[in-house]
């Protein structure tokens, strides 16, 4: 067996994308991705480069929608929780 299969099978960070602390740092990992869209934004328009400008704002809209996903899932995450009503 190789070590793709072997930690393929594990589980150990399976669960972690879809568990509170796996979704809050997925925001924040967008939130330092909207740090770098901003950066492209600025450049783009100091250099008048519109196909640049058109490049940093679909990146940010796909980072809205992400985070807005991961935000949803949140949601649904605590709607299920027995303990939060």
């Amino acid at each position: 067996m190789s070590k793709i299969e072997k930690t393929k099978g594990s589980g150990s960070l399976k669960g972690f994308k879809r568990s509170k602390p796996g979704l809050w740092l997925s925001i924040g990992t967008s939130a330092f991705g909207a740090i770098s869209v901003a950066k492209d934004v600025r450049k783009a328009r100091e250099e008048s480069d519109t196909l640049k400008l058109v490049n940093a704002l679909v990146g940010a809209a796909a980072l809205v929608t992400g985070t807005a996903l991961l935000v949803r899932e949140l949601r649904r995450l605590g709607s299920d929780d027995v303990l939060l009503g």
